[in-house]
Formats: C-alpha cells, sequence, structure tokens
C-alpha cells in the first residue's frame, strides 16, 4: 500500500540517536552509528522522531510500505520488558497501556479526606494511546489540552471521574491529533466527548481537531466543550 513513512538521510545524520529515543514504536535503531528504519510495519507515519532530530536528517515520504501494524508494536514492547526483566522500560507508564480499576464510593465530604485520583487508564498522552485498547470500549471521553489539570483545581472530579481521559497540547506537539482521535472514535463505542481547552488561541487546536475527528468518524457523538481561564474558572459560552 502506498502511506506515509519517515525517511533518514545517512549524510544528514550525526548518529546522536535522538530519533530512536523519540520513537515510542521502537521502529528506529542505530546500526552502524546512523539511524536507520528497521521496519516499515513499526512506523505509524505521525513522526514523533522529525523534531527530535538536530540535524533534519528525517523527512515524511510516500511510498510502498507494509501498513502500521500496532498489535505487533505491542508484542515488541512486551517482548523487551520481559527480557529486560522491567515492569516499565524507564520507568515510564506511558509505555504500558493499561486499564485502572477503581471503588465506586463517592469522596467523603470532609475537607481532610485525603484526595484520590480519578484516572483509569494509562497511557494518556494522545500521541502514545493504542487506538484499539479496551479501556475505549464503551466509555465516555474526555480529550484536555494538559494545561487545564493545572489550571482548574477540581480537575479530577469535575472531568476525569468516570471518563477515559487523553491529553495533549497542539502547540507543543507536532502531529495532527485528528488522524488518531478519528480511529479511536471509529473504532471503538465512545458514548461522548467532552473536551476541555483553556482560554488561550492555541488551544483551539484541540477542540478542531476533536470536531474534524468526530465528522471523520462518520458517527454522530454528541460532545461538549468547556473553556478555562488562565486563572482556573470555567467560562460560559
Amino acid at each position: 500500500m502506498i502511506r506515509r513513512v519517515i525517511q533518514i538521510d545517512e549524510e544528514k545524520c550525526n548518529g546522536c540517536g535522538a530519533c530512536a529515543a523519540a520513537c515510542h514504536e521502537g521502529a528506529i535503531a542505530m546500526v552502524g552509528g546512523k539511524a536507520q528504519l528497521m521496519r516499515d510495519d513499526y512506523c505509524d507515519g505521525l513522526g514523533d522522531c522529525l523534531p527530535a532530530c538536530p540535524t533534519g536528517a528525517i523527512t515524511f515520504v510516500e511510498r510502498e510500505a507494509a501498513a502500521y501494524d500496532e498489535a505487533a508494536v505491542l508484542k515488541n514492547k512486551q517482548e523487551k520488558m520481559q527480557g529486560d526483566g522491567k515492569t516499565l522500560p524507564c520507568g515510564c507508564p506511558g509505555t504500558q497501556a493499561k486499564a485502572i480499576v477503581r471503588g465506586t464510593a463517592e469522596p467523603e465530604a470532609c475537607s481532610a479526606a485525603p484526595m484520590v485520583s480519578e484516572l483509569r487508564q494509562w497511557p494518556v498522552q494522545i500521541k502514545l494511546v493504542p487506538v484499539n485498547a479496551p479501556y475505549f470500549e464503551d466509555v465516555h471521553l474526555l480529550v484536555a489540552a494538559d494545561c487545564t489539570a493545572y489550571a482548574y483545581a477540581a480537575f479530577h472530579r469535575d472531568f476525569v471521574r468516570g471518563r477515559t481521559t487523553l491529553v495533549g497540547c497542539p502547540k507543543l506537539d507536532s502531529v495532527d491529533y485528528s488522524e488518531k482521535l478519528t480511529e479511536i472514535l471509529r473504532n471503538n463505542n465512545i458514548k461522548s466527548v467532552k473536551v476541555v481547552r483553556m482560554e488561550v488561541p492555541c488551544c483551539g487546536g484541540i477542540e478542531n481537531a476533536v470536531k474534524s475527528a468526530l465528522q471523520a468518524s462518520g458517527k454522530f457523538i454528541p460532545w461538549q466543550v468547556v473553556t478555562v481561564s488562565t486563572d482556573g474558572r470555567i467560562l460560559e459560552d
């Protein structure tokens, strides 16, 4: 099939290995002191490696390539973890997809009661989540700009509770979220989508990505946008 994959210019590559470290799928390895795309089916075409390269040696090309095989990528990650005797490579929870089971009891009203995380899964970064993860089935989805959790004090209580959570920053991540969000919406039974963004203009990117994904998914899914001010207030429409 003809699709977008990365291409590495060996002449420009300085052998720093930053791209291999940035590639969450394990598609890039260092061979003879140079970065090399090892398997087409490990390259998702999203280009997390591009901004990591200090010499501009990596570009996108459209060519005949094997389809991206997410199952093979996850299996390879698991085999590497088992071979290294580690639960999480590099200690990063974003490298291992898993659901978190929590009790259903409501938190106590007493202000002295300990706060409890409402997070239901790992990873949470849009760039890292597998599109067919089991925690996407029959759920309400939260797509939030990552700054909102810092600005709004009751973020877990008011937004994360009861939802599968995805976060990202359209200004810092050099990828188009709409492509991956489309696949998530198309391939899973998502009951509703809530978008939480900051009031700043660049946060419009995450709202637009969700809107585009909803349209491209071919499904009618209820959705809502909540805007948070820079001083932590919910702004009314």
